[in-house]
């Protein structure tokens, strides 16, 4: 039937449209839904990509503005936003072609609408019923506004019309020190506008250890970002030249516009999950097994619509994993083993378990650190700042966790989650050979630290 497929995959985020091309690549008649006009879901079209086009561009100006002249480059950088949000757009616009290419190469059917459950076992899309064998659940996530501080995109700013504003703000409160918050906050301030974080809790990015975020702090202050800690905003006036925030206990603070970054939330509206019996726990998220199934078992659901980090990759990892389970296949992911990244500069790379994580586990730990200071490629870049801090079993020197504040330690950090995910030891990266002169030779001298003795150091 031309209406029936083997699995229908809802949504084209990373999660969805690695899982429709893995499940096509398999053998499987499969079909991806999506209600946006182009392919790629959030993170793609309003997320990962265009902030980090955004903050590649601002660094690059940042750097020539208060770095040039110390590498010999006498320059007077001006930005032109309006080319620098192109740009953006560009990146994002071939990537949507390339999966559409991706779709018609492994022989996808692209649905293009709004998904809704009949019954267990039939999808409507825009007036056309679908059936399938298989379903798996790919929606994603959405911004979580304050209740009293909705989101217009004018003043009030997601993540979303952070990304889309026409002009440099003079200055901006974010409320909320997370990591898409400092990365936005990282892009703005570069930019010449005043960066000012209200943060719930005592630290900021609270998800890193505690090391790790002390520095980026310490670093983020030093670039002109400041931070307010242990508030809380209580109250909000929005009007058509800015917003005003009440703080308890504090006193109150105005902008020209306010980012709201506290968080994400499953996106499920619209879905008929009620239809296909399924439930929802407190939080929106949707319960599932070992297997991604849910409690009907021909229905899967993977990425920010289960528990977990809300991570792109963490999605992909796990649509590629559910179509393999549709397949026959018996695939394995090891969640200790998914790396994080902090955008920011120096970037912050981290995998595994934290020190207070492992302490709390009543796990018997040493750590081991390593300052890039002493590392060659660092100093000739003059990109110094940041260390590598390693965790590693006390008895068995299994490696536990690994965290780095760098520059490009989003791709250091590759080394070690290869580590974590084979259950390699501090001596096995101690005794691997590392280049030279490379930022990844603190790796190594970060594992002799837990092994023996750092060389250089």
């Amino acid at each position: 039937m031309v209406n029936s497929f083997d699995v229908m995959i809802i949504g084209s985020g990373p999660g969805g449209y690695v899982a429709a091309i893995r499940a096509a690549q398999l053998g499987l008649k499969t079909a991806c839904v999506e209600k946006e006009k182009v392919l790629g879901g959030t993170c793609l079209n309003i997320g990962c990509i265009p902030s980090k086009c955004l903050l590649q561009s601002s660094e690059m100006y940042y750097q020539l503005l208060h770095e040039g002249k110390t590498h010999g480059i006498e320059a007077t950088p001006k930005i032109n936003f309006p080319q620098m949000m192109k740009r953006k757009e560009d990146v994002v616009s071939g990537f949507n072609m390339g999966i559409e290419g991706l779709f018609k190469k492994n022989k996808v059917t692209h649905i293009k609408g709004t998904a809704t459950f009949k019954d267990p076992h039939t999808m409507t899309v825009e007036g056309q019923d679908y059936t399938s064998k298989n379903f798996i659940l790919a929606t994603g996530s959405e911004p979580t506004p304050l209740p009293f501080l909705p989101f217009d995109e004018e003043r009030v700013l997601s993540s979303t019309g952070a990304l889309a504003l026409k002009e440099v703000p003079k200055k901006m409160i974010v409320v909320g020190a997370g990591i898409i918050g400092v990365e936005l906050g990282s892009v703005y301030s570069r930019l010449g506008t005043e960066i000012h974080f209200v943060e719930f809790l005592d630290k900021i990015c609270p998800t890193l250890d505690d090391a790790i975020s002390k520095a980026l702090e310490q670093t983020l202050t030093k670039q002109g970002l400041t931070f307010q800690l242990s508030s809380k905003v209580s109250s909000a006036e929005v009007t058509s030249s800015g917003v005003k925030l009440s703080i308890e206990a504090g006193e109150a603070l105005s902008a020209e516009r306010v980012l709201v970054s506290v968080g994400r939330r499953p996106y499920t509206q619209g879905l008929g999950l009620e239809a296909a019996q399924i439930t929802p726990d407190q939080r929106g998220f949707i319960p599932i097994d070992d297997n991604f199934r849910t409690s009907q078992p021909h229905i899967y659901a993977i990425g920010d619509l289960v528990d977990g980090p809300m991570l792109a990759h963490k999605a992909s990892e796990e649509g590629y994993a559910a179509a393999e389970i549709i397949a026959g296949q018996s695939p394995h992911i090891e969640y200790i083993a998914i790396p994080s990244v902090v955008y920011t500069h120096p970037e912050v790379g981290a995998v595994g378990l934290t020190e207070a994580e492992a302490k709390g586990m009543g796990l018997s730990i040493k750590t081991g650190k390593f300052p890039f200071k002493a590392n060659s490629r660092a100093r000739c870049s003059g990109d110094d700042f940041g260390f590598v801090k390693m965790i590693a079993d006390a008895k068995t020197g299994v490696l536990l966790g690994v965290h780095i504040i760098s520059a490009h330690a989003g791709e250091l950090i590759a080394e070690a989650t290869l580590a974590l995910e084979k259950r390699a030891t501090a001596a096995d990266l101690a005794r691997t050979c590392h280049a030279h002169p490379t930022l990844s030779e603190a790796l190594k001298e970060a594992a002799l630290a837990l092994t023996s003795k750092p060389i250089h150091m």
